[in-house]
């Protein structure tokens, strides 16, 4: 009689743990989604217009490029005939283009180098240092970068002449600089007050002195935070015009946007947007491909902090 009352019970109990088919768990999450479908499709949407009124532009001018010269006033989505003359045009010695690429890259890569060497040591002072009106020289910093560059361009014009600046590197890098780094500053300022001061410390603890702990253990952690900075400062340093048309009436140094700007066609009547649109091709892509391989430490520039 045990044996019989015990094992039904046994049965009965596995029964209950193990079910075959849960619907009761099932059925909710089901319905769950389908409430947040629409939401969805929503975000969905919206993501998708801003990428296409993003890269619209873009896209346009790589299809003007690959048309010929007789087509370039074509609506299609697609040339008729793709053609690589305009971007032939573009690599002829000639139009001096590739000298002008090559200035941009002296220039951005040159105001990067020195806007971040001072941002950094500039940043950590604000981040860690104590004294009066540390607030307010902050916010001057950043304010100064919001002077508009046409501004500036006559009495650095003329600074530049006579000191025999004009058609130099410097007379392009300085000016650059001075836009760069507020920004820099106040990017890095942010990052280094993530930071916990005990870092330091501990570090101090065990040996180190202020200028070890802050090459040893400080900027290995920044690291991502100034990598985001030196991208930023150089696209900006690379897309720069103004400055750099002022200050430069010889071809030969040039940047890539001047260069652009002052293709001319056979006759002064004449405007190659083909050419115009091939260069600008040529001029994007060292950007796209900057993004699109560092996008991972551009996010995690952007969001790490204290806890990384």
């Amino acid at each position: 009689m045990n044996q019989a009352t015990t094992a039904p019970r046994t049965h009965t109990s596995t029964a209950r743990v193990e079910p075959p088919h849960p619907p009761e768990h099932v059925r909710p999450a089901r319905t769950g989604r389908r409430r947040r479908r629409p939401t969805e499709w929503l975000t969905t949407a919206g993501v998708l217009a801003i990428v296409v009124f993003c890269l619209t532009p873009f896209y346009w001018m790589v299809v003007s490029s690959l048309r010929r010269t007789a087509d370039i006033f074509e609506n299609s989505p697609w040339p008729s005939t793709v053609s690589l003359e305009s971007f032939a045009a573009v690599v002829d010695p000639r139009i001096g283009f590739g000298r002008a690429l090559v200035n941009s890259v002296v220039v951005a890569g040159t105001t990067t180098v020195c806007a971040l060497f001072i941002a950094v040591l500039t940043a950590y002072a604000i981040a860690r240092l104590d004294f009066p009106f540390k607030r307010a020289v902050l916010t001057t910093i950043i304010a100064t970068s919001m002077f508009p560059v046409v501004s500036l361009v006559v009495p650095l014009l003329r600074l530049f002449a006579d000191i025999g600046w004009i058609n130099t590197y410097q007379a392009m890098i300085v000016p650059s600089m001075s836009f760069a780094l507020p920004l820099a500053v106040w990017i890095l300022t942010a990052f280094f007050r993530q930071l916990p001061a005990a870092l330091e410390e501990a570090a101090m603890v065990d040996g180190c002195t202020q200028g070890q702990a802050f090459r040893k253990v400080i900027l290995p952690l920044a690291a991502p935070g100034i990598f985001t900075t030196a991208i930023i400062t150089f696209i900006a340093a690379w897309n720069e015009f103004l400055i750099a048309l002022t200050m430069t009436n010889d071809a030969s140094m040039q940047t890539a946007p001047v260069a652009l700007s002052r293709f001319t066609g056979a006759t002064q009547f004449e405007t190659p947007f083909g050419t115009q649109m091939a260069a600008g091709v040529v001029v994007t892509i060292p950007l796209v491909l900057l993004v699109l391989f560092f996008q991972r430490r551009i996010v995690d520039g952007l969001t790490a902090g204290a806890v990384k």
